[in-house]
């Protein structure tokens, strides 16, 4: 596990589970919950973390089968893995808080704040389509969007992928990072080996399919809940322009009555990594849309 200095590393129990978490800020300061996606960890917000720590309580944790939390064998879908977090945010006395999530941190993101409105003020969904709601069930697989969503059927296949990644996984990894950044370097020797790391470990690859291996739990779960109305607290959708997603925003306005939009420059969909001081920007505004951030930018 790597130290980093401008931030802590913790450890809980949630329900027998063992959850590993980000911490950095005073926490007498609003709190801001961070969620990375596959095949990341919140090693994902390193860079992110200390320049919102200046303003923010900041917890980024590691989902359940993800980083160094435990790899349970079952709960993938995006309700089940929202209230772990949500149990962990309670153990810790955070009432209430604002969310930003990447990839399928943003399937989670979007379930803990459509199941819980009340807990969250503000939602950021970072380039990724969410379950049931903007991401079909069937996903194009030709032309050039073929290269952004052919993994999510291999991903679903019992067994093949464990058998053909393990032992080359960071073939695998480099692939994503490789191809789905617009600035690969960003991505360094030292991030690669940290990805690498916690992809290696016993049950880390059957963990990350799991959560593809539960989407159509996670769409039904989505998709009953949206009948009931749209979401109702401010939601950014963060796209960038060399990401999966162009234009994340316009689907997400049939489902939540406040969205507003970015778009990060120069970059593909590995934004927290890519363009850190941009994101955090962005995340700051939109967070506390009026105090001086001039910290933020200054780091």
């Amino acid at each position: 596990m790597p130290v980093y200095p401008l931030y802590q590393h913790h450890f809980i129990n949630i329900d027998s589970q063992r959850l590993h978490y980000l911490s950095a800020g005073s926490e007498h300061a609003e709190a801001v919950v961070l969620l990375a996606g596959f095949p990341q960890s919140s090693y994902a917000w390193r860079e992110v973390i200390p320049l919102l720590a200046s303003h923010f309580h900041v917890i980024a944790p590691d989902l359940p089968g993800q980083g160094d939390s435990d790899f349970p064998a079952s709960g993938y879908d995006t309700d089940s893995v929202a209230e772990r977090i949500l149990a962990l945010l309670n153990q810790l006395g955070i009432e209430r808080f604002h969310l930003a999530g990447h990839d399928i941190g943003a399937w989670v993101a979007w379930s803990l704040a459509a199941g819980h409105p009340e807990k969250v003020s503000r939602l950021a969904l970072l380039d990724g389509g969410i379950p049931g709601i903007t991401l079909p069930d069937l996903l194009p697989m030709v032309g050039d969007s073929a290269w952004k969503t052919w993994h999510f059927g291999f991903h679903c296949v019992d067994d093949l992928p464990e058998a053909l990644i393990t032992g080359r996984e960071a073939i695998y990894l480099d692939w994503f990072f490789n191809r789905k950044s617009a600035n690969p370097h960003c991505i360094d020797a030292a991030a690669r080996h940290e990805y690498l790391r916690i992809f290696q470990q016993p049950g880390a690859l059957r963990a990350g399919l799991a959560f593809y291996r539960a989407f159509a739990q996670s769409a039904e779960q989505n998709r009953q809940r949206a009948l009931k109305g749209k979401l109702a607290l401010p939601l950014l959708a963060v796209s960038a322009d060399q990401g999966s997603i162009p234009d994340m925003a316009t689907p997400l306005r049939t489902v939540a009555h406040q969205v507003s939009s970015k778009t990060v420059v120069n970059c593909g969909h590995f934004i927290p990594d890519e363009q850190p001081e941009k994101l955090a920007e962005i995340l700051a505004d939109f967070f506390i849309p009026s105090p001086d951030k001039s910290e933020i930018s200054a780091q």
